[in-house]
């Protein structure tokens, strides 16, 4: 108890351990409260629920107004909400805040609010002491009707778990803009640019590929695997559910400029920081349906694994081998950018 933690999410055991001591009352109207593995909390207004994100952007201090809002805006539509609010706690460095700065934060949290047909309501800024660059931290409101709320404990052995557009989206848009001059040197000014702009192409916005499958889809839960990659996203969805997992890694869509980077850093993709990819769980009846309706709107989508009974673990099958889900300990993010 006495050791420290390195940067990045708690360990799942110290975690589970906090949020089991967090119990919501039943006066609350609390419908979802604090849990391993679920993406926002749900909270009873009547007719309809509330869903309520919160969460900081900490890896990067480029465009962060950009992240915080998509990264908040993501998690409240993995539980087939739409995303309505959007508050914002920007905390600001005493050395080397500049008025055309905090500008430029606040430009591109509007833009990325107006994007999303989200309304910036409300907030807090300060001059914070002990930064070396400024963090944000996000809470995104939005509303679902109460029969269309998506909860992982829903999911049964038997439904396919699908993924969008490819894994380490995030993650390799940031190494591009951290690291731009060794990767320039090593792989080419235009792989790097291209890598930069995954940000916005892709992009790491899954709001729309949320609505999609709810439209087109018969879907159980939803997920959105940020950090600590695919391997802790799964991670997530399968304690959450209740369930096992059966991964077939091979079907995983990876981005060439990902696995180009990761050749030269390198690093694990499924480790690596992964908003811009959605974790779909649908009846196995309607995923090739799904499929189809992601590649008709130009969306790469890919069935990568199916649900089985809890007793089965997390099994990840890659050529003829077969193994236990490795969880990492820390987002290969943080390491390369220790």
């Amino acid at each position: 108890m006495t050791r420290g933690f390195p940067a990045g999410k708690l360990p799942p055991r110290v975690l589970q351990a906090l949020l089991d001591a967090c119990p919501a009352p039943k006066s609350s109207r609390v419908v979802l409260g604090p849990r391993f593995g679920e993406d926002a909390a749900v909270i009873d207004l009547g007719k309809k629920y509330l869903v309520a994100k919160t969460d900081p952007i900490t890896f990067t201090s480029e465009r962060i107004g950009w992240y915080t809002v998509n990264i908040n805006a993501n998690d409240v539509a993995t539980m087939g909400a739409r995303p309505l609010w959007f508050l914002a706690t920007l905390l600001l460095p005493e050395k080397g805040t500049t008025r055309a700065l905090v500008r430029g934060i606040f430009q591109d949290t509007l833009r990325a609010c107006r994007d999303l047909g989200v309304t910036l309501c409300g907030g807090h800024t300060e001059m914070t002491r002990g930064l070396d660059r400024p963090i944000m931290v996000g809470q995104m409101l939005g509303e679902v009707e109460k029969s269309k709320l998506l909860r992982k404990e829903n999911l049964r052995p038997g439904d396919l778990v699908l993924l969008t557009r490819g894994i380490a989206i995030e993650g390799t848009a940031i190494l591009a803009r951290e690291k731009s001059i060794l990767l320039a040197r090593k792989l080419g000014k235009d792989l790097v640019r291209r890598a930069r702009w995954l940000l916005f192409h892709p992009g790491i916005s899954v709001v729309r590929d949320a609505a999609l499958a709810q439209r087109y889809g018969e879907v159980r839960a939803m997920h959105d695997p940020t950090e600590g990659g695919l391997a802790s996203g799964l991670y997530e969805l399968a304690k959450a559910g209740g369930v096992g997992l059966r991964i077939w890694k091979d079907q995983v869509p990876i981005l060439p400029e990902t696995r180009r980077i990761s050749e030269i850093l390198p690093f694990d993709p499924f480790a690596l920081i992964a908003s811009g990819a959605l974790l779909v769980v649908a009846s196995a009846k309607s995923a090739p349906r799904l499929v189809d309706a992601y590649a008709r709107q130009g969306v790469t989508a890919a069935v990568i694994g199916e649900i089985r009974n809890a007793r089965a673990g997390i099994r990840v099958i890659e050529g003829k081998r077969e193994s236990a889900l490795r969880v990492p300990a820390r987002d290969e993010l943080a390491r390369l950018l220790e």
